[in-house]
């Protein structure tokens, strides 16, 4: 018998909030691995592990959020959580692969196709682990096509992520970035969903459905990674050159002959006390001492 899913069954706020989790945990993904590149040799493997760990944090906690919409008309659902953790395990370790292989390696071709495909596949690898996760009187079957467009999707998404990460400097352009990850990781998702249809079992007992609230086996789950990305937020935040970068200043290649950032004007001469000057020679005079007389 054909079971009728849900996606929706809260209307537009699991996606919405589904959508933002995922954005938050690449925010700070994408932010950790660019702050691993400006650090010691001795700190960079932490902070791709912390980057690694949001994002596969983020992602694994958008998709069981967005499980919190879904249900099958009539029929209790529950979840096996050994698998359920899991599919959490595989998010952070693929990812942590892809990212670190992008973190020592940098933005060449062959690291980024490298390291986007082992993320995007371990995305797509938590995705229906957890799928395989629920626990209902039925079966599920998916169509190959769009399984294997929600593939596509996802190793598209972690492969632009991972060279946004490397190659986009400053706070916007990398919020930018995790918005269009945010934005790719919830289209697989939705994709992936797209292709699934469960089949219930002969003997399936119908009629437990609006009783037992999906919410009820999931929202313990989802504590332990919502609080870690809480306390990840707190580090970046709390970590100044995460958000506004090193200063032109401290760069010696940004310096000019001046000693000063491009664009900064040379500071204005003051005229010592007790002595006159023409107002229009505080633009003109130079920077350096006047020199001796006679050589205006």
């Amino acid at each position: 018998m054909q079971g009728t899913t849900d996606g929706f069954s809260y209307g537009a706020v699991t996606p919405v909030a589904a959508f933002l989790m995922a954005c938050l945990g690449a925010a700070l993904g994408l932010r950790c691995t660019t702050r691993s590149l400006r650090t010691e040799r001795s700190f960079k493997a932490g902070w791709l592990a912390l980057g690694a760990t949001s994002i596969g944090s983020g992602i694994w906690t958008m998709h069981f959020i967005a499980m919190l919409g879904f249900s099958v008309e009539g029929v209790a659902i529950d979840y096996d959580k050994p698998l359920t953790f899991a599919s959490l395990a595989v998010a952070i370790g693929m990812v942590a692969i892809g990212i670190f292989i992008v973190g020592y390696r940098g933005a060449t071709r062959m690291a980024l196709v490298t390291g986007g495909t082992i993320t995007g596949l371990g995305v797509a690898t938590m995705h229906y682990l957890g799928m395989a996760a629920m626990r209902l009187e039925g079966r599920f079957e998916y169509d190959t096509i769009t399984v294997a467009l929600s593939v596509v999707i996802a190793v598209v998404a972690a492969t632009t992520a991972l060279w946004a990460a490397v190659s986009i400097h400053g706070f916007l352009p990398s919020l930018g970035a995790s918005v269009v990850m945010g934005v790719a990781v919830s289209g697989m998702h939705y994709t992936g969903m797209a292709a699934l249809s469960v089949h219930l079992h002969p003997g399936a007992v119908v009629g437990a459905g609006p009783a037992d609230e999906p919410t009820a086996p999931l929202v313990p789950l989802l504590i332990g990674p919502g609080c870690f990305l809480l306390v990840a937020a707190v580090v970046v935040m709390f970590d100044p050159l995460m958000v506004m970068g090193t200063p032109d200043w401290d760069d010696p290649e940004a310096l000019n002959g001046a000693g000063r950032p491009p664009g900064i004007p040379a500071p204005r001469q003051v005229p010592r006390f007790g002595t006159h000057a023409d107002p229009a020679s505080f633009h003109s005079r130079p920077r350096d001492p006047a020199p001796p007389p006679g050589e205006w």
